[in-house]
């Protein structure tokens, strides 16, 4: 219960508004204060996914679920990033992904990789991890938004691929 006292301190430090809501520039710029930096896209995509009242903006609640997210995938990256180097190989990238429960074929993960490899060389940072399972969360509830007998296979029409489309950008 004291790691919610501590959230809601720095929930509210970011809300420098009073308002009971942060916006995502608002969010971008604290996570930035503590050296996870990440585009303005993958921070709404952060806002997005647990954006429960779908206002654009985060309240209280929804942050918390976003730090219990984000707690989760930094967990995983700890564990199994190089002593001293701070970065993942694809092979640990694979590992890492597992055990936040995502399973792909290899096309798959190497595509998703090679998107989120900002330099090219095969390392992944934290930051560059956290995008990456926040890309792959999103894709997840927008599959299962359309897999509503669970059994991993989606038919779409024109319209549903275009909503998918429209709401896919990261």
């Amino acid at each position: 219960m004291e790691e919610m006292g501590v959230l809601r301190e720095w929930f509210n430090r970011v809300d420098s508004e009073c308002k009971g809501t942060i916006t995502a520039l608002q969010l971008q710029t604290a996570l930035a204060h503590g050296n996870l930096n990440f585009s303005i896209t993958v921070v709404q995509q952060m806002i997005r996914m647990h954006d429960f009242d779908r206002n654009g903006t985060m309240n209280f609640q929804e942050f918390a679920s976003l730090n219990k997210f984000l707690y989760k995938v930094q967990k995983a990256f700890s564990s199994l990033s190089r002593e001293g180097g701070g970065f993942l190989t694809p092979d640990g990238v694979t590992e890492a992904l597992k055990t936040l429960g995502f399973s792909l074929d290899y096309p798959s993960l190497y595509t998703a990789c090679e998107s989120f490899d900002r330099e090219k060389d095969g390392r992944f940072f934290l930051d560059s991890f956290m995008s990456l399972c926040v890309f792959l969360q999103s894709a997840r509830n927008l599959f299962d938004s359309f897999d509503l007998s669970r059994r991993g296979k989606v038919t779409l029409d024109f319209n549903q691929f275009v909503y998918c489309a429209a709401n896919c950008r990261i």
